[in-house]
């Protein structure tokens, strides 16, 4: 055999020089060459169909990828079953099904994609089972998530396990290859779940370990602003989260972290605090900046004025910035002279400019508490000559309580009518005359000005009118009176001048034992007017009791003197005045 072809039968690709013309006709007698292609027909490989065999990865383009697996030809295989990995080069090495050793045109048959789907259900539950990274090819959408090409199965990735973060447009990942972890296989119906999230948030906890190895309180580290939420800002320091705390981005009241930084910012933080079981990072920002109390001006003193805007409002009191990060409490009982200022919201609001007085100051407590009152003048200060006991004045009703309204003279200045004080008549509550912002008529009647009370009445700028009624209706009067109302205990009537008098039900009782009744006019006796709980007392009863009572005694007294007159003339008296006489005495026990 000569050396050209054996060079040519070692090589895996004849020289470009080899000639072949001669190899077939003048080279080599015909018995040699019968014996050489014997001999290079024993190096090859014996193919076998439908069987998986390895070869190794000799060509690709964009529409094939030609495989060698020692035979006659080699294979071609469309390149797009090799979207699953894009990393494919020549000389890899990949499995392939034998379909046919040899077409009709002389050309081996292989396939790729086959020689997977054989061996993939194996390779699935292997991969699930060691926890192996497997490659993907993203398929399409789907409800919920996305189709998974692995080892020639679908695949199902749900949409929360496509990263860490939310996804926003999941079409992004379609024709793509990732890498996966196979978190869920259904046997039965050879369902299988595969995850990329588990492994970003794999290489996210190794990265977080190490981070927090290295971390140190008061350690300054550049980040980049992940997320916003109300409560506080999310910081990538490079594949590990750290939380700034709103109360930590600002000296300075802000209502939302967007005040401070943006999405994708890059800042620079301070390391507050760290858990390295809970692997959670505390962070700061405004701990770069010096305290704003510390660059306060050593001339702010108690008493001086100073300008702010209200940046919180409670119940108690308002917060006001007087310079960035410095803040006054201003309680609500330093906001108005008036008593009736119960909450802070009353009178402030925020975003309100304002002007406060310094009431105490405390440097190294960072504490400050302010006056708004007292830029005004106390009106309690001259209140005895303003309002002396006894002037008469107009207020607004401002309060109505169970025991008395509260009426405001002017701002700051306020009294209590009792109400006792309302009405010389009795009334159930103070609503019966007034209504909140009314203005009414008071008189002064007393003080107590370091309680900053005062006393007021409305009934003493009218007479009183039970000087009136003792005067026209004395114990004893009887007059007819008209029943307003009735129930089994007591009735109500109305005496003809207008004013109401109380009787006991059984005092009403008319004289054919009849209850009196709503609309009808009786004769009434006044049996009690008592000033002190203004009530007058009357009885119908004892307007016909009084009066049978009274000729019953003057019968008796009539029959006593017929007696008498008999008696002294007894002595002359006949058998027929005897009978006369015995007739009277009888009708006198019969009570005729």
């Amino acid at each position: 055999m000569s050396e050209e072809i054996k060079k040519a039968l070692n090589a895996s690709v004849a020289p470009e020089d080899f000639d072949w013309e001669a190899f077939e006709n003048e080279g080599v007698d015909a018995s040699k060459r019968d014996e050489t292609i014997a001999q290079y027909e024993q190096t090859l490989s014996k193919v076998t169909e439908n069987e998986v065999v390895e070869g190794v990865v000799t060509s690709i383009n964009k529409r094939e990828v030609v495989v060698n697996i020692g035979a006659k030809s080699e294979g071609v295989i469309s390149a797009p079953e090799f979207r699953y990995n894009p990393d494919l080069k020549v000389g890899d090495k990949v499995e392939v099904l034998v379909e046919s050793a040899e077409d009709r045109k002389g050309q081996l048959v292989i396939s790729h994609r086959k020689a997977r789907q054989l061996k993939s259900w194996d390779m699935v539950n292997a991969a699930y089972e060691s926890g192996e990274i497997v490659k993907g090819y993203v398929k399409t959408r789907t409800k919920g998530g996305m189709i998974v090409d692995v080892f020639g199965i679908e695949a199902f990735l749900p949409g929360s396990q496509i990263d860490i973060k939310p996804i926003r447009d999941y079409d992004v990942f379609v024709d793509t290859t990732m890498d996966f972890k196979i978190v869920k296989i259904n046997q039965e119906f050879k369902n299988v779940v595969v995850s990329h999230k588990a492994l970003l948030e794999a290489e996210q906890e190794l990265k977080r370990a190490d981070l927090i190895s290295r971390l140190e309180k008061g350690q300054v580290l550049e980040g980049v602003v992940k997320n916003i939420t109300n409560y506080g800002v999310f910081v990538d320091l490079g594949g590990v989260d750290g939380l700034i705390h709103i109360t930590d981005l600002s000296w300075g009241r802000i209502s939302h972290p967007e005040e401070v930084v943006a999405l994708d910012q890059k800042i620079n933080v301070v390391v507050l605090d760290f858990n390295e079981q809970q692997k959670r990072i505390a962070l700061g920002l405004k701990q770069l900046t010096p305290h704003p109390w510390e660059a306060l001006s050593p001339d702010l003193k108690v008493g001086d004025t100073v300008t702010g805007k209200v940046v919180a409002v409670a119940d108690y009191g308002a917060f006001v910035e007087v310079e960035p990060g410095v803040e006054g409490l201003v309680h609500v009982s330093e906001m108005s002279w008036s008593p009736r200022l119960h909450s802070a919201q009353e009178f402030l609001k925020m975003g309100d400019e304002v002007q406060a007085v310094i009431l105490t100051l405390d440097r190294e407590a960072r504490k400050m508490s302010l006056g708004i009152k007292q830029l005004t003048v106390n009106p309690w200060d001259s209140i005895r000559e303003k309002y002396p006991v006894g002037s008469q004045h107009k207020a607004t009703v401002r309060n109505i309580t169970n025991f008395g309204v509260f009426a405001e003279l002017e701002d700051g200045v306020e009294g209590l009518i009792h109400i006792s004080d309302l009405s010389w008549n009795k009334i159930k509550h103070p609503s019966e005359m007034v209504q909140s912002g009314d203005v009414i008529d008071v008189v002064i009647l007393d003080f107590d000005e370091n309680s900053h009370k005062l006393s007021l009445g409305h009934k003493q700028l009218t007479p009183n009118p039970w000087d009136e009624l003792e005067a026209k209706y004395p114990v004893g009067t009887v007059v007819d009176a008209t029943v307003t109302a009735a129930n089994d205990k007591n009735v109500t009537v109305t005496l003809p001048d207008g004013t109401e008098a109380t009787a006991f039900a059984r005092e009403m009782v008319k004289e054919d034992g009849k209850a009196a009744v709503a609309g009808e006019v009786l004769p009434v006796k006044v049996t009690d007017l008592r000033r002190s709980t203004r009530s007058i007392r009357v009885s119908h009863l004892r307007t016909y009791q009084e009066a049978k009572a009274a000729r019953e005694n003057a019968e008796v007294e009539s029959a006593k003197k017929a007696i008498k007159k008999v008696q002294t003339s007894v002595e002359k008296t006949t058998l027929g005045d005897i009978s006369a006489l015995a007739a009277l005495k009888d009708k006198l026990e019969k009570g005729e």
